[in-house]
């Protein structure tokens, strides 16, 4: 039996292969479609989710090494009905075009904010290298990122 915790609730996976990718664990078996299918190898960041508050990738994590932990997807981001500090500068800076990149944008981008509050360029460049946005709205998620910071709340 496969226990994983997700967003403070814990979910029974059931009888499940345990070297399952915690990505198809939380979009097939739990229905949290919000972390997104990228490339399959760890390597465009559309599926990072955080694991104890670590930006992980989930398409190449598996189940077995989230039980006993806390994973946080971006449903999970958000307090109730108010958004988090970065969901809020997302919108505010009109940051996502097609927008499939954007939740492992923000959720690698909370993991930065959560260890470096104030980032430089350099802290946010360096962060967010490994998300890959096709349509290159980096100059706004570099700025929505500083907004972040500054609201103190991030």
């Amino acid at each position: 039996m496969t226990t994983i915790s997700v967003n403070g609730t814990q979910h029974d996976l059931g009888d499940i292969d345990e070297t399952m990718p915690l990505l198809w664990a939380l979009r097939d078996r739990i229905g949290l479609v919000g972390t997104k299918f990228g490339c399959g190898i760890a390597q465009c960041g559309a599926c990072t989710v955080h694991l104890d508050g670590t930006a992980i990738r989930s398409c190449s994590t598996p189940v077995s090494a989230a039980q006993g932990r806390q994973i946080t997807t971006i449903e999970g981001l958000a307090d109730g009905e108010r958004l988090h500090p970065l969901q809020q500068a997302w919108i505010d800076h009109d940051v996502p075009q097609c927008g499939y990149c954007q939740s492992g944008q923000i959720m690698s981008a909370a993991a930065l904010l959560a260890e470096t509050p104030n980032p430089t360029d350099a802290d946010i460049d360096r962060a967010m290298s490994g998300n890959i946005c096709r349509c290159g709205t980096y100059l706004r998620i570099r700025a929505a990122i500083h907004t972040a910071a500054k609201s103190g709340k991030a």
